[in-house]
């Protein structure tokens, strides 16, 4: 796979413990390292996906500072 390419697919077994293995190519595509934390989020609709932190927190961040505050005002920090 050329690292300049933006899309990637294969497919997975889940093995007798729940684990799945990432395709070597999938790891270097995020630069992902042994120890890095992924995070999966499911809907029984639309499927599994798995997301890097980094790149999770700034929209998680949007989502929550755009919630109403006690007082009734978003945080727009």
């Amino acid at each position: 796979m050329n690292k300049d390419e933006q899309y990637y697919m294969s497919s997975v077994k889940i093995g007798p413990k729940g684990q799945i293995v990432i395709p070597k190519e999938a790891r270097d595509m995020f630069g992902l390292q042994p120890g890095d934390t992924l995070v999966l989020m499911a809907d029984k609709e639309k499927g599994i996906a798995l997301q890097t932190v980094d790149k999770l927190n700034p929209l998680l961040k949007t989502v929550f500072n755009s919630l109403p505050s006690k007082d009734g005002e978003a945080n727009d920090k």
